[in-house]
């Protein structure tokens, strides 16, 4: 048997204990191969000594974040326990403080994490007009929306506009229970769920009350002129060619837009054709316009999805070769 003490000099210990001990709590749950006890600033660890560097690796973490962001809620201090692949624990211990976006609620800080999510950021600086392609997971709406919220706190923007076409995805809009706005709500969740990871949850409906924050579907956003705005078109594979233009001319003064798309999933019926593909190949040489494409390495889920997208990357070259060859 080994043991090892971890001196928690650095930070708050009440803070990293928690009220009650509740996030020590978690810990002992975490590693219950170790005896692990507290006195004052000091933890000890004792039992077999892979699992004491597996639980100081990560307590070192913890400590880490404490010190860049004071507090730590229960939620993440678990999160940050259970990570275990670097893409999780980098979601919160950030190398350069100056490539956080947002810091959002309970301490948690939202950044560009992979190559091109960083060539997003660079972008949105330089460009009005982003096209953000990939496959799905690799963070495109994401960071979309971390760098609309970002622009609108430094007070760059005075709103941000996020929109989807609202498009059927196997499923059957009329048959949806609720109101116009509770059958459309569903299509926007993740606009909403990006949000939540980066704004109060009172200071975000104060947003929304006050339209400063407006998530609508695509068709509402015919006939305006958005002005001072940060404006994002999701899931854009979904929009025909006219729904695009007419997007991309609604852009007024001192406005920045994204269009974020996924080429491989597109969800229009038989008889439409995605506008897509047409317009980020038309506007490619254009300047003020970027054009960022996101692949596989990108990917910020679970690492089994980086498997699943080259699994169907495969099966979609082998079927276009297969119909080359007949």
């Amino acid at each position: 048997m080994t043991e090892t003490i971890i001196n928690l000099e650095t930070v708050n210990p009440i803070e990293f204990f928690g009220v009650n001990n509740s996030k020590f709590d978690i810990l002992k749950k975490k590693f219950p191969l170790l005896k692990i006890l507290s006195r004052g600033t000091q933890i000890k660890l004792s039992g077999a000594p892979e699992q004491i560097d597996l639980a100081k690796e990560k307590i070192d973490l913890i400590i880490q974040y404490m010190e860049r962001n004071g507090h730590l809620s229960e939620n993440y201090f678990e999160q940050i326990l259970g990570g275990d692949d670097a893409e999780t624990i980098d979601n919160f211990i950030d190398k350069n403080p100056n490539d956080v976006l947002v810091f959002g609620p309970n301490g948690k800080t939202v950044r560009a994490r992979t190559a091109n999510q960083k060539k997003m950021v660079t972008a949105a600086d330089k460009n009005d007009i982003i096209f953000a392609i990939g496959p799905a997971g690799t963070g495109k709406t994401y960071t979309a929306v971390a760098l609309a919220v970002r622009a609108l706190k430094n007070k760059l923007v005075k709103k941000i506009i996020l929109t989807r076409p609202a498009v059927e995805a196997g499923e059957n809009l009329g048959f949806l229970p609720g109101d116009l706005k509770e059958k459309i709500d569903p299509y926007l969740r993740p606009l909403y769920d990006a949000l939540d990871d980066m704004i109060p949850a009172d200071k975000l409906g104060y947003y929304m009350t006050t339209r400063t924050i407006e998530i609508a579907p695509l068709a509402y956003m015919r006939g305006r002129t958005l002005d001072n705005a940060f404006i994002i078109l999701d899931e854009s594979q979904n929009a025909n060619d006219l729904q695009i233009k007419m997007f991309l001319t609604r852009i007024g003064a001192n406005a920045k837009a994204i269009i974020t798309g996924d080429p491989t999933q597109v969800d229009l019926p038989r008889n439409q054709k995605s506008g897509l593909e047409k317009a980020s190949r038309i506007l490619q040489n254009i300047e003020g316009i970027a054009h960022i494409q996101l692949d596989e390495e990108d990917v910020v889920r679970h690492k089994l999805v980086k498997a699943i997208i080259r699994a169907y990357d495969k099966e979609r070259e082998n079927e276009t070769e297969n119909s080359y060859h007949r």
